[in-house]
């Protein structure tokens, strides 16, 4: 089981939230996603190992940018 945390900037209510749990819940593997709204904590739990490049674009399909 693989499980990292990700901040995400620009999401400011439960819509935007959704929006970055169904992108990211897509990505071959993944089986939890959870989002803190007031941090932009957003954890990803999968079966095996994902790769940073595909949450990345996972979150910018959403329409939002991981910091850093």
């Amino acid at each position: 089981m693989s499980r990292n945390t990700y901040t995400v900037v620009g999401m400011t209510c439960g819509h935007c939230v959704t929006s970055v749990t169904e992108e990211i819940s897509e990505i071959d593997g993944v089986t939890e996603v959870e989002v803190d709204l007031p941090t932009g904590a957003v954890t990803v739990t999968a079966d095996r190992p994902v790769n940073d490049a595909r949450v990345r674009t996972a979150v910018e399909e959403a329409g939002y940018q991981l910091a850093g």
